[in-house]
């Protein structure tokens, strides 16, 4: 197949089109090197992916860009970009947020309408439960996000369903629950945690340690998204989590046995739009894309440690 993946040079998205080359897919890539962390790790991400020949890079701001040239001859896409951060996302940023992840994601919808797509993925993210009642989650719970953040989210979902509902768009949202491993963006806590840790700072936790998270393996999350799209699955929201769930203390003393040291902790105020707990129930992920997360915590731990300890990407 011909794939469209958005948000190319983030996390998520380098992964996937690396997945997709291995695959023997040719892959369009787009990103619009926001200034949400430094160009400089998103140019790192495509070191690999600008040498292969099936792999096309564009850069474009999908809010305003001319998007049928992206498009030619595409046959999946998955829409991987967005502004993201929970915490960054109040205030006047919100603007930033409403344009890259409501805006352009219907502009990117309004352009595939009517095109003969085998499937577009949405990437959307457990912020859209906010405080859940039950755990684990499932998709039908009630989404009460808590963030602007979640909001923007939640809203490119009701967009992906919308096109599907009214003309019969082949859509399908993955929502992640807190994926991490190699390249995971510099304001996550897993990177932040390495990060001090190999240095031998403190690290700073916000809150007591005792939330909890639903942790994904970037690997998993990926190998979800291609499922997705050979999946006959459309108009529906799908949980991809990582199995387990635990706490961010429980995190600190894994990390501390694989690096053999203690590791320092600074506790601070918890932040406006954290969620105390996440946990993903993922049976419909199971039965409509065969889904099951094959990384556990301390593997993938150990993964994310080895690639900062190794690449040292710069700060910020």
């Amino acid at each position: 197949m011909r794939a469209l993946v958005t948000g190319c040079a983030g996390f998520i998205g380098s992964h996937l089109c690396e997945r997709l080359l291995a695959q023997g897919h040719e892959v369009v890539g787009v990103d619009a090197f926001t200034d949400y962390y430094p160009r400089a790790r998103k140019d790192a991400n495509l070191n690999v992916l600008r040498e292969a020949p099936r792999f096309l890079l564009r850069e474009a701001d999908l809010a305003v860009a001319d998007l049928a040239p992206l498009l030619a001859g595409i046959d999946v896409v998955f829409h991987q970009a967005a502004q993201p951060g929970v915490r960054a996302s109040w205030g006047s940023a919100f603007d930033t947020y409403a344009r890259n992840n409501v805006v352009a994601t219907q502009r990117l919808l309004e352009a595939v309408k009517g095109r003969p797509l085998k499937k577009f993925v949405y990437a959307s993210s457990s912020s859209v439960y906010g405080d859940a009642e039950s755990f684990p989650t499932p998709e039908t719970a009630l989404p009460r996000p808590v963030s602007p953040y979640g909001v923007t989210k939640l809203s490119g979902e009701q967009l992906v369903y919308l096109y599907w509902r009214n003309y019969g768009l082949p859509t399908l949202a993955l929502r992640y629950f807190t994926v991490y491993g190699p390249r995971q963006r510099p304001d996550m806590a897993f990177h932040r945690f390495i990060r001090s840790a190999l240095a031998e700072r403190p690290i700073q936790v916000y809150g007591d340690g005792e939330q909890t998270r639903d942790f994904t393996f970037v690997s998993d999350a990926v190998a979800a998204n291609v499922t997705a799209a050979a999946s006959s699955a459309a108009g529906v929201a799908v949980n991809i989590g990582g199995g387990s769930r635990v706490c961010l203390n429980q995190v600190i003393r894994v990390l501390e046995a694989l690096l053999r040291r203690r590791i320092g902790v600074t506790h601070v105020a918890p932040q406006r739009g954290d969620v105390r707990h996440t946990s993903a129930d993922i049976r419909l992920a199971a039965e409509v894309l065969d889904y099951a997360p094959t990384v556990d915590l301390e593997a993938g731990l150990a993964a994310e440690v080895e690639w900062l300890a190794s690449h040292n990407p710069p700060e910020g």
